[in-house]
């Protein structure tokens, strides 16, 4: 290109000749007889037409070098044109100008079009999670939530200050729970915030609405930021395709419908911005983004412990881009700062703590994190010194390096060495290594969402969108960026972890629609750019588009060269500007065009291609809308089922908490397994034995092996805890398969691992579990065979198990140290009370009657006491 400009220090000019973008400019800066610098600009490019002259108060973009040189080296800028001098008028809309305006009017509708698009994508999000509102009630869902609303109770009564400090005395008797550092505070913080921030509007709702609709409202963010992040890896139409199959996904929709008030519900929307900013500032390298990026993984932290997946991914994705030779200095602004920062920050934790830099889950980060200052060196030091002081101080950097890499290795070495479960956390090994869990932490492995998915999982949660991701893979890679490098990895990982944990389909599902959305934008933009080009109304406009786009996408070589000489004649500059005014329209064929016109495909193809595409999201729509309704929105709490009859409406959890919260003193201690602890504290509002944090595994094991043993061991251990009330479910006559007989071999399990006398072969028939007449007499003899079947046979005859499908082995029986208090209406919920123990004062007196009648028949027969 040869339009240049020559700024000198005793008149300084500036000279533009024919349109051209104004970021794409050479000038060059001359002072007297110094050497010539080429400046150019870095802002978004503006054509302007002929010799035009800048106002003054039209501000010149930011230019390379800064403004502080042109004061040092004695000039200042005034653009204005050589000669002659005139006054500034902006283009008018002439001919030639006419398509630049018709690009800003089609940008600008562009960008607002998007702005609707991305508004009407939160609406969608949110809405299509209140099918639970609508078609049940405005309740919390599922065990986990329960416990989530009662903190947040708590920290909307009595303010932070006492919810940091507050002592739970109603879970873990006789332990007791520190909830404020035990506790993720980030969903807690973020709903009582939204409470707070609506009563100071005089919006009265109370803290069960905010709970319930927290998890659509960041459903709604989470959209969002997916759209920013997939932006940033492959441009706006990829990041609304992504956003949009989001807001529907029904693996999202699964942890975020309308009371599900769990740390998921604003953990994702954490994640996924905070993978955005780390892009973002991957892109741009600005010290800005590297600082909220850090503010961002502090509030992941606070908010769900898997933030230890993106202290991991990170790294990863660093480590790679330092290998395959894709070091820059943005790669270090963009993970430095997070390291140091974001450690600092999740340190402030009370859960997390010195877990931050104590636990083998965060040591990658700092391998990594000495690696690239390593690297970073190396580069720094081959910028200032010759090859051969080069040569020299690499060898001593890398040196120095190797030793400090490998004291720091032999540091880690030696704290995981002095931790039996090598600095790893049970969670983490067991995705590590699938088996641990189950060999040595059954309390990890009885948990439902810890068990591997099956493929038809993967149908129902994520769809259509597991053919799609190996074509977003393939779109990453042309070209390929560091950000599309981050999103292959990222889908990896994610499919690696879901692979092991159902719970992580979780991850899975933003990796899936990211992926997804490149898919569906790339091939949308092939097949209907094939369309356009063939189509007679639109062939002109088309080839148009195509000139004007490689017209400003390819820069002629002239660019990159400066002016030799000074003293340039001014004639030579306007023949060559009269040159270009005089030239024809017509342009050859440019290397953009032609690769556009070799991707054009066969016009029936395309057509066929796009009805398919459109097909395939509207099965995936309808999909999406189904899971929502059906699938995911029914509360475990209130069940439902359809028969001939109609709807049947199954109430029970909430009718056995309603009784002993009016039926019991505030002081009874309630015994159960711990899936039903967070309920009962928050609903019954009765101190329980357990509950579903699971810090505890003794005590755990304590409740599984009473529930394992005869019925008098049983009373013994439970009456030794102070328990009054016992809770067990059973849905043998409804036919609820989630009842304690099929959780009750992990009651054995857990139990066993403390309590050695219980043996899960006790319980076994050659290997099978059976409740019928094949069953063992251990297991027929056991606390939760007799609690779950007690007056069972009274139901219909023949006492017929709908879940196991069978007939119970052992039909009639009595408790002689437990009493039935109550039961359900459809016996989904049985409470048993512990009888008291006999009462010592009258054995005694029996002891006392039974010497005085002996004294009596003793002297009737003349015998004599004796008197020692």
């Amino acid at each position: 290109m040869n339009q240049r400009g020559k700024i000198s220090s005793q008149t300084p000019q500036l000279q533009l000749h024919s349109p051209a973008p104004y970021h794409s400019l050479v000038f060059s800066i001359s002072k007297s007889h110094s050497q010539t610098r080429p400046l150019r600009f870095s802002q978004p490019p503006l054509t302007l037409s002929g010799s035009q002259t800048l106002p003054a108060a039209v501000a010149l973009p930011r230019l390379s070098p800064s403004p502080r040189l042109a004061s040092t080296l004695g000039f200042t800028l005034n653009p204005r044109v050589a000669s002659p001098p005139a006054p500034f008028s902006w283009p008018s809309m002439a001919a030639s100008d006419a398509p630049n305006g018709d690009v800003l009017i089609r940008n600008a509708f562009g960008s607002v079009l998007a702005f609707l698009i991305l508004l009407l994508i939160g609406v969608l999000a949110f809405s299509i999670r209140l099918f639970s509102v609508i078609k049940y009630e405005s309740v919390i869902h599922e065990f986990d939530p329960y416990f989530n609303y009662r903190v947040t109770q708590f920290l909307t009564k009595n303010g932070i200050y006492d919810f940091w400090n507050w002592f739970d005395d109603r879970t873990w008797y006789p332990l007791g729970r520190v909830i404020g550092g035990t506790v993720y505070p980030g969903l807690t913080l973020t709903a009582g915030t939204l409470y707070w921030f609506l009563h100071s509007l005089n919006i009265p709702l109370s803290v069960e609405t905010v709970c319930v609709f927290t998890a659509p409202i960041f459903s709604a963010f989470a959209s969002w930021a997916t759209f920013l992040l997939t932006k940033e890896v492959k441009g706006v139409g990829a990041g609304l395709t992504a956003a949009a199959l989001l807001a529907m996904v029904p693996s999202y929709i699964s942890r975020s419908v309308a009371g599900s008030y769990d740390n998921e519900a604003v953990a994702i929307f954490a994640l996924i911005f905070t993978f955005y900013l780390y892009i973002k500032t991957l892109n741009t390298g600005s010290l800005f983004y590297a600082t909220l990026n850090s503010l961002s993984y502090f509030y992941m932290v606070c908010s769900w412990g898997g933030y230890t997946f993106i202290i991991n991914l990170i790294p990863m994705h660093v480590l790679l881009c330092i290998v395959t030779g894709r070091y820059s200095s943005r790669l270090y602004i963009a993970y430095a700062p997070l390291v140091v920062l974001g450690t600092l920050l999740a340190a402030l934790v009370p859960v997390v703590g010195f877990n931050a830099v104590m636990t083998s889950e965060h040591f990658a980060s700092f391998l990594v994190f000495i690696i690239i200052h390593v690297v970073a060196l190396v580069y720094y030091i081959k910028g200032i010194l010759s090859p051969k002081m080069f040569k020299v101080a690499l060898a001593l950097v890398v040196s120095i390096g190797l030793a400090v890499c490998c004291a720091m290795v032999a540091v880690i070495i030696a704290l995981v060495a002095s931790s039996p479960t090598k600095g790893w956390s049970g969670r983490s090994l067991s995705l590590l290594d699938p088996t641990y869990a189950s060999k040595y932490i059954p309390i990890i492995a009885s948990v439902s969402e810890h068990q591997p998915p099956t493929w038809p999982s993967y149908f129902m949660d994520i769809n259509v969108l597991a053919f799609l991701i190996p074509a977003g893979i393939i779109a990453c890679f042309s070209p390929l960026s560091d950000a599309s490098l981050f999103a292959v990895l990222y889908i990896v990982l994610s499919v690696y972890f879901s692979g092991v944990m159902v719970r992580l389909m979780l991850v899975l599902a933003p990796a899936a629609c990211i992926l997804s959305g490149i898919a569906l934008s790339q091939a949308f933009d092939v097949f209907t750019r094939s369309i356009k080009f063939q189509l007679p109304s639109l062939s002109d406009h088309s080839h148009i588009d195509a000139r004007d786009a490689s017209s400003e996408n390819i820069v002629p070589d002239d660019t990159i060269k400066t002016d030799k000489s000074e003293d340039t004649p001014k004639e030579r500059m306007t023949k060559r500007s009269k040159k270009k005014e005089k030239e024809p329209v017509e342009k050859p064929p440019t290397k953009f065009q032609i690769k556009k016109r070799l991707s054009v495909l066969p016009f029936e193809a395309s057509i066929i291609a796009v009805i398919l595409l459109v097909l395939l999201v509207a099965f995936y729509v309808v999909h999406c809308v189904w899971a929502a309704a059906e699938a995911y929105s029914a509360p475990s709490i209130v069940l439902t089922s359809h028969s001939n009859d109609g709807l049947h409406v199954f109430d029970d959890f909430r009718e056995a908490y309603a009784w002993l919260s009016h039926n019991t003193d505030v002081d009874d201690k309630v015994a159960s397994w711990w899936d039903y602890g967070y309920q009962t504290t928050a609903m019954a509002n009765r101190t329980v034995i357990v509950d579903n944090n699971t810090w505890n595994n003794t005590h755990i094991a304590t409740v599984g092996t009473a529930m394992s043993s005869p019925e008098k061991a049983a009373w013994e251990i439970f009456h030794s805890l102070d328990v009054k009330y016992v809770l067990v479910v059973f849905g043998g006559l409804v036919g609820y398969p989630s009842d304690d007989i099929n959780k009750f071999l992990w009651m054995v399990r857990i139990g066993g691992g403390v309590f050695p006398h219980i043996k899960e072969p006790d319980y076994l028939r050659d290997g099978q579990y059976r409740i019928d007449s094949m069953a063992t007499p251990t297991m027929l003899n056991c606390l939760m065979y007799k609690l779950s079947y007690y007056r069972f046979v009274e139901t219909d005859g023949k006492a017929f198990d709908r879940v196991r499908r069978t007939e119970i082995g052992k039909k009639y029986f009595k408790l002689t140290h437990f009493e039935e208090v109550f039961t359900t209406h459809h016996w989904m919920v049985r409470i048993y009370k512990l009888k008291p123990p006999k009462n010592r004062i009258r054995g005694k007196n029996k002891k006392s009657k039974s010497k005085t009648s002996s004294t009596t028949t003793s002297k009737r027969k003349g015998t004599r006491r004796n008197p020692f």
